[in-house]
C-alpha cells in the first residue's frame, strides 16, 4: 500500500525505483518520456518531477539535448555502497530476534532464489537476493532506514547490471544466503553479523574485479 503522505510524483519515483532494483531498467538505458508516462498512467509533468527526484538521488541522469538516462554507477560509488551496506546490514543483524517477521521474509527470499535457480532464471535469482537483503535491513525496525536502503538497493542493482554472465554473478550467493539465514534462525546474531561482513567483502571484491575485467558479483 502506498504511503498516503507521498505526492504523486514521489509514488511514481518509487515505482521507477522498483524497476531499477529488480533489473527492469538497466544502466545507460534511455527513458522514453512518452512511453513511460503512458505505461505508468501519469502526466508527463508528473513524470518529469519523478525524474527530477531520481536524478537528485543519483539513479537517473539528464543529458542536454539527449534526454533522461538510467545512471551508470562509478567504481567509487560501488565502494561507497558496500561500505554503507556493511554498516547498515551487519548492525541490523545484531538487532535481530528469531520471531521478527523479517526473518520469515529472509526465508521466503532464499526459497524463491532456490526455485528460480532450478529454472535457470538468473534475473529472478537476483530479485530474490535483493529481497533477502532488504529483509535484513527491516530487522532494524526503522522505516526511514528501510526507505534509505531502497535507494541504495536500486543503485546496487545498477552496478550488477554492468556485469555480464548473470549466473556467475548471482549463483554463489544462493547458498551463502541460506547459510546466513540458518545462523539467524539459530539465534547466533553476532556470528551472523560477522558472517555477513565477510560475505559483503567478498561480494565487493568480486564486483570490482568483474568491472575491471568483466567476471562475477552478489
Amino acid at each position: 500500500m502506498a504511503d498516503s503522505s507521498l505526492t504523486l510524483a514521489e509514488v511514481v519515483a518509487d515505482r521507477i525505483r522498483a524497476r531499477l532494483t529488480f533489473g527492469v531498467l538497466t544502466p545507460g538505458q534511455r527513458l522514453s518520456e512518452a512511453a513511460l508516462a503512458r505505461d505508468l498512467g501519469v502526466s508527463r509533468n508528473t513524470l518529469r518531477e519523478a525524474f527530477r527526484l531520481l536524478t537528485k538521488d543519483g539513479l537517473l541522469e539528464h543529458k542536454t539535448n539527449r534526454g533522461v538516462f538510467v545512471a551508470t554507477p562509478s567504481m567509487g560509488a560501488i565502494i561507497d555502497i558496500y561500505h554503507i551496506r556493511r554498516i547498515v546490514e551487519c548492525q541490523a543483524l545484531r538487532m535481530a530476534h528469531g520471531r521478527h517477521p523479517a526473518v520469515a521474509r529472509m526465508a521466503e527470499a532464499v526459497a524463491a532464489a532456490q526455485a528460480a535457480q532450478g529454472h535457470q532464471d538468473w534475473r529472478a535469482v537476483g530479485n530474490a537476493n535483493m529481497d533477502f537483503h532488504a529483509a535484513i535491513v527491516e530487522l532494524a525496525d526503522s522505516p526511514k532506514l528501510t526507505a534509505f536502503y531502497g535507494n541504495l538497493a536500486a543503485e546496487l542493482r545498477l552496478a550488477f547490471g554492468l556485469l555480464k554472465l548473470p549466473r556467475n554473478l548471482h549463483e554463489p550467493y544462493i547458498g551463502m544466503n541460506a547459510d546466513l539465514l540458518a545462523t539467524v534462525q539459530d539465534g547466533q546474531y553476532e556470528t551472523a553479523a560477522r558472517q555477513l561482513d565477510r560475505y559483503l567483502s567478498q561480494s565487493e571484491r568480486a564486483v570490482l574485479a568483474a568491472l575491471s575485467g568483466q567476471g562475477g558479483g552478489g
